[in-house]
């Protein structure tokens, strides 16, 4: 499973650990995920996803899952994301 927030494409980075002395070493700093249950209002149904706490918090100011997935790009959501907001868009392009 990869460290990766499905909906913002939040990821690992690199930097350095500073000590006192002023020595610098490797290492990652590592997204806040979390194993989240979102509901869509449009299928009336809901999703299992890994998001960061930020991306948490994003879905929660646009107004839910289908706000925020109508805003996102393509090439930021992970690839189930991705079929989700093609299917909330089938659902409201025929209401």
């Amino acid at each position: 499973m990869s460290r990766v927030c499905e909906l913002t494409g939040k990821g690992p980075m690199s930097g350095n650990t500073v000590s006192h002395a002023n020595n610098k070493s490797r290492r990652r700093f590592l997204p806040n995920l979390n194993d989240v249950t979102l509901i869509s209002d449009a299928l009336g149904q809901s999703f299992k996803l890994r998001v960061s706490a930020a991306g948490l918090r994003t879905v929660d100011h646009r107004g839910g899952l289908d706000a925020f997935l109508a805003k996102a790009k393509d090439d930021e959501l992970s690839d189930r994301a991705r079929a989700i907001k093609k299917e909330i868009a089938k659902v409201q392009a025929t209401a």
